[in-house]
């Protein structure tokens, strides 16, 4: 089987109003994404999704379009896509950085080898550790009344942990976790997520405030990655768990946290590590360090989600029933460019169990948001 053709249709999706998502750099209320069809002599046709919000990630739909049509896409022309670690390899010589972008190739690979073996990726991934992966909702940086709206919604769906936005000015923090605990009541988990943007003077009285009087159960990138020793700082004045998201890109990034003591956690991505094998990588790391893992997410649309889904049923060293994952792209959006519903429901993501991904494009869909 050869690769002969890779189409990259780049996508920009809105936001469901009540979802965008307001952090410390700014507000999230579209995300662009570039999607990906590997094509094979063979007929299959292998799915991938470049994930890639600038502000988070420095990549976008056209960045990623530019690299794959002229660099990355014309060197694996011609190559058996089945061959997946060493593809990988390949682009990685190729291009310095753009994770995200060489995910979606590696995220098409497996797709492919799953449909050619005709089995679902767990399977190929080592098979289910667990039938089912506890999922956390993410809770936007706004008003308290707000959040405490989104707070009941995510309750509702069957959520049974959520996730606030801090880190955009103390006392408006600890205000809008206030209310989402009121509003929620004491049967629900609530981590925060500072997204970087406390300092360490900031973030050490503010966790320590909202373990008192909210009862947080995490709290996650409360300080810049540029210094690991600061995270270890907080880790040691608090009590809460602290999970490690910017600061974990790299198998290096994770073997630095570890050693420096900054994390109890590791939020691992399809896209920020690079790929699924990336991904199985950094929690091998984490278990090897005696640390846990979760799967983060930017908001992935239903491909990249799909792959997150296969990821976290099939990766012993992911804590998803200690520290839930963000599979939560698809609540997101006003609609996705798939023709099947990925299984998501009660707070929960179920496995898939169709060759590859398990998942097919709606090709109307597609068309109505390609930019």
């Amino acid at each position: 089987m050869k690769i002969t053709r890779i189409e990259t249709i780049p996508v920009l999706v809105p936001i469901k109003s009540q979802f965008a998502i307001r952090f410390s750099q700014g507000q999230h209320s579209a995300s662009p994404f570039l999607i990906v069809k590997v094509h094979t002599d063979d007929g299959i046709v292998g799915l991938g999704e470049v994930s890639c919000t600038p502000l988070w990630s420095g990549e976008d739909h056209f960045t990623a379009k530019h690299f794959i049509d002229g660099t990355l896409g014309p060197a694996l022309i011609g190559r058996d896509p089945r061959d997946v670690a060493a593809n990988f390899d390949l682009v990685n010589l190729l291009l310095a950085g753009n994770i995200f972008t060489k995910s979606a190739l590696e995220m098409a690979c497996w797709d492919i080898l799953g449909k050619a073996a005709n089995l679902p990726l767990y399977r190929l991934l080592g098979g289910l550790v667990r039938d089912k992966v506890l999922l956390k909702f993410s809770i936007s940086g706004a008003e308290p009344e707000k959040s405490a709206e989104l707070a009941l919604w995510a309750k509702d769906e069957g959520f049974r942990t959520v996730k606030v936005k801090v880190g955009i000015n103390p006392e408006s923090d600890v205000a809008r976790v206030k209310a989402v605990r009121k509003a929620v009541g004491n049967d629900i988990r609530i981590g925060v997520d500072a997204n970087g943007g406390w300092s360490v003077r900031d973030a050490i009285p503010a966790i320590r405030k909202l373990e008192t009087e909210c009862g947080i159960y995490f709290a996650e990138q409360p300080v810049s990655a540029l210094d690991p020793a600061d995270m270890a700082a907080v880790r040691k004045a608090v009590n809460a768990p602290v999970i490690a998201d910017e600061s974990v890109f790299t198998l290096q990034d994770a073997m630095t946290v570890a050693r420096s003591g900054a994390a109890d956690v590791l939020s691992v991505y399809v896209g920020k590590s690079g790929g699924i094998g990336g991904a199985r990588k950094m929690a091998s790391v984490a278990e090897a360090a005696g640390l846990a893992c979760t799967v983060g997410s930017n908001l992935e649309l239903g491909i990249a989600s799909a792959a997150m889904i296969h990821l976290a049923v099939s990766t012993p060293g992911i804590g998803a029933e200690d520290f839930p994952c963000d599979i939560i792209g698809p609540y997101y959006y006003e609609s996705d460019i798939l023709t099947e519903r990925l299984p998501l429901a009660d707070g929960t993501a179920s496995p898939l169990d169709l060759p590859g991904l398990g998942i097919t494009i709606d090709e109307e869909m597609l068309a109505r948001y390609s930019v």
